[in-house]
């Protein structure tokens, strides 16, 4: 007489059950959470970029800043908008030298909006009233997250994850 029951789970099915569930779950969670603190990171790189990018506009150019069509050397970081004087002026225009986020608000130390934009000399360096460099702020309008974009007194952008010095 056998008295082997085969109606049931043994403890290491159990258990391996178990683990598979526990790292299907893990990896969803790691999905699903978090993905604001990553998004601030890759609009922080995206800023960067745009940063840059009206920099080396304005390296490449030889355009006397006060003509006609300067607009688009000059860097603006205000309320939703940040890029060229021009791209966040006309914002119907697909451009590649701005963002624009209902998401996140950016703002620069010293202050630039489109009366009083960021300029850059041909060297790349900040000029003006951003002569010792500039801080753009990129906040989150959901929660208290922020991010920062430093451009130092001699042109170097970055990102940092605290004020810049």
């Amino acid at each position: 007489m056998d008295l082997k029951s085969d109606s049931g789970f043994t403890l290491v099915e159990l258990i391996v059950v178990i683990l598979l569930l526990a790292i299907i779950s893990a990896v969803a969670i790691s999905r699903f959470g978090g993905r604001q603190s990553y998004e601030l990171y890759a609009l922080q790189e995206q800023v960067s970029s745009i940063v840059r990018q009206v920099q080396l506009n304005r390296m490449q150019s030889n355009m006397d800043m006060s003509a006609s069509g300067a607009e688009d050397l000059r860097l603006v970081a205000e309320n939703n908008c940040i890029g060229s004087q021009s791209a966040c002026s006309k914002l119907s225009e697909t451009r590649s030298d701005v963002i624009t986020s209902d998401n996140y608000s950016f703002s620069s130390v010293p202050a630039s909006n489109s009366s009083s934009p960021i300029e850059f000399s041909l060297l790349g360096n900040p000029e003006n009233t951003a002569s010792s460099g500039v801080q753009v702020t990129i906040s989150s309008n959901n929660t208290s997250d922020r991010a920062w974009v430093c451009i130092n007194s001699q042109g170097f952008v970055y990102p940092s994850n605290q004020v810049c010095p």
